[in-house]
């Protein structure tokens, strides 16, 4: 039997969107508000989705335990209340967009969920402004 099971998560963050190849004008009207030089913060919503096959023996996909600890060490840990731009270095080559950030997750959770599972990330910036990535 295949199947989806998902588990939600929040973390606070603060980042600046900003490009260094762009001039101080170029970036303030391709970001606006968002590239405020001091930053400014989102109050973010995770939802993972595993998919895969059920193991007969135990009934279970992923022991949700297990799944609830790898995000907390993967992504709430590694995120929760930090200044994105200058404290997580895959932003020091990423421009911390939204985009970027469920890339980064879906990388982070992949690396230490079993290979055979299919991962799915959906990360809301805002309750209307969401992105989801599946590594197509």
């Amino acid at each position: 039997m295949r199947i989806t099971v998902s588990r939600k998560a929040h973390f606070n963050a603060a980042h600046r969107l900003h490009n260094p190849e762009l001039s101080l004008d170029e970036n303030q009207e391709t970001f606006g508000k968002c590239n405020n030089e001091y930053y400014h913060g989102h109050n973010y919503d995770l939802i993972v989705h595993v998919t895969g096959e059920v193991d007969p023996k135990t009934g279970y996909l992923i022991d949700m335990k297990v799944l609830r600890d790898h995000i907390k060490n993967e992504v709430e840990d590694y995120l929760d209340h930090k200044n994105l731009n200058i404290q997580v270095p895959e932003f020091s080559t990423l421009n911390p967009t939204a985009e970027h950030i469920a890339y980064v997750i879906w990388n982070r959770l992949t690396a230490v969920l079993p290979k055979e599972l299919e991962l799915k990330v959906t990360l809301y910036e805002t309750p209307r402004n969401y992105v989801e990535y599946s590594g197509l």
